[in-house]
């Protein structure tokens, strides 16, 4: 005997199938069209709809201090300019040090995983998360110029504990100036607030941070052609 669905329960399924196909597939048509305008990140959208402050000013890559960029890149994504949008390497490192525990992993994100994270998908850790945030950090990289992909990064990422989203915002609470005027030490001291931009401060940085900022700005120093791939050609 066999057993079949009634035809409304099919219908339901079919409609949920649809629905989950078409929200897989957004963020692969939207990414193409990321190449121009000022992209919003999600959690920027949920401060809005739960109307908490939000302040970002979009500036372009050609406005922000080169310091910033490079020492994101040396902080952030070493291998930026040569990964594919993911580091394999990294990410077996992160999976090594987490001890074979798939729940406490960490770290392993490229700078275009984390900004593909930002635009598309939920915060925490999750490996249902990193299933769905490859294959489009992938698809970014191939898609998206490096330069505008780390543009995308720098005007969407939290810089400070009250809805500051983006370069510009950070430096203005930080230092009272704009991303372009960032000196190297500010730009580091920026950096170094990144991984949790409402318990660090720049503007008030801690002996940790301003040790953490001062390896950050030496190793750019040490090493200023990690931002090849973003400088105008």
């Amino acid at each position: 005997m066999r057993f079949s669905l009634p035809s409304g329960l099919r219908r339901f399924l079919l409609t949920i199938g649809i629905v989950i196909l078409i929200l897989l597939a957004l963020p692969y048509l939207l990414v193409p069209l990321y190449r121009f305008g000022h992209p919003v990140s999600i959690p920027m959208t949920w401060r809005f709809i739960t109307g908490r402050r939000v302040e970002r000013i979009y500036v372009p890559i050609s406005r922000i201090a080169p310091s910033l960029p490079l020492t994101v890149i040396i902080a952030e994504d070493g291998s930026f300019c040569r990964n594919r949008g993911v580091d394999l390497g990294a990410i077996r490192e992160a999976l090594h040090q987490a001890d074979d525990d798939l729940q406490e992993a960490r770290g392993g994100s490229t700078i275009t995983q984390q900004t593909v994270k930002n635009l598309f998908l939920w915060q925490g850790r999750s490996f249902i998360r990193k299933a769905l945030e490859v294959p489009l950090a992938l698809w970014m990289n191939l898609v998206l110029p490096k330069r505008r992909v780390l543009e995308i990064y720098l005007n969407i990422a939290e810089w400070g504990p009250n809805g500051e989203f983006g370069a510009e915002a950070g430096a203005r609470y930080a230092f009272g100036k704009s991303a372009r005027d960032l000196t190297p030490r500010e730009a580091a001291e920026l950096t170094a607030i990144l991984p949790n931009p409402v318990h660090r401060s720049a503007r008030i940085p801690s002996l940790q941070l301003r040790k953490l900022a001062g390896l950050y700005e030496r190793r750019a120093a040490a090493h200023p052609a990690l931002d090849a791939c973003i400088r105008p050609r």
